[in-house]
């Protein structure tokens, strides 16, 4: 399949409702509003396709990109490539696709989140938390939490809305998995007051940190 019908048929698999949604949450214009179920069965028919997944990736549009999301292999990118689609992103769902199915496989990821962890650039930023969340609820040796925690205390409030919500991942697990550092973990999210007010829907768990941190403790026992 070429660019050209790719795209054609992600356009005739838009709606106005997931357009609206996408623009409402930061998506921009460059969209058609395809849903993420229609563009999951749209990339088991194409199949892996590195050269098509690239040519969708620079277009820009959002849909595009998180088909081209489906249809690569991360071990055929090399970390070069990895961080350049990691900056080139503007929109979190875009973010959080690329970090779920590329990012967290790649072989080079723990260099990457080294380099991100410092990284003025927000998602790159957000990438690095991403994984630095994932080390800490699986693998945890060689991180330093304290360190991780004083980190979040003194940067989290005034952190851009891209890396603050990872960063709060970060904060959560610590807290859900590591006891010892439970209650400095609740402390912190107190003290921040981050996402303390954010709306959530029936039946599911606020981010706000302590409440999160409580409900899977709770869970776990």
């Amino acid at each position: 399949m070429t660019l050209e019908e790719t795209l054609s048929q992600l356009e005739a698999l838009g709606n106005e409702k997931t357009r609206a949604h996408y623009s409402k949450t930061g998506a921009g214009d460059n969209q058609f509003g395809v849903k993420l179920g229609d563009i999951r069965v749209l990339a088991k028919k194409i199949k892996i396709n590195r050269e098509l997944a690239l040519a969708l990736w620079e277009t820009g549009n959002i849909d595009a990109r998180m088909l081209a999301i489906l249809l690569i292999k991360p071990k055929t990118l090399s970390a070069e490539e990895v961080d350049r689609m990691v900056r080139s992103v503007t929109f979190s769902r875009v973010a959080d696709w690329l970090n779920a199915y590329i990012v967290k496989h790649h072989p080079d990821k723990e260099t990457l989140r080294g380099g991100w962890m410092t990284d003025d650039d927000p998602m790159a930023a957000r990438a690095g938390w991403n994984l630095t969340a994932e080390r800490v609820a699986k693998n945890p040796d060689g991180l330093d939490l304290p360190a991780l925690l004083d980190r979040i205390e003194s940067e989290m409030g005034d952190a851009p809305s891209e890396s603050q919500w990872t960063m709060n991942n970060t904060l959560a697990e610590i807290g859900i998995n590591h006891p010892d550092h439970r209650e400095r973990a609740l402390a912190i999210g107190e003290k921040l007051g981050v996402y303390r007010d954010y709306p959530v829907s029936k039946g599911c768990t606020s981010p706000f940190a302590p409440i999160w941190i409580n409900e899977m403790v709770s869970r776990q026992s």
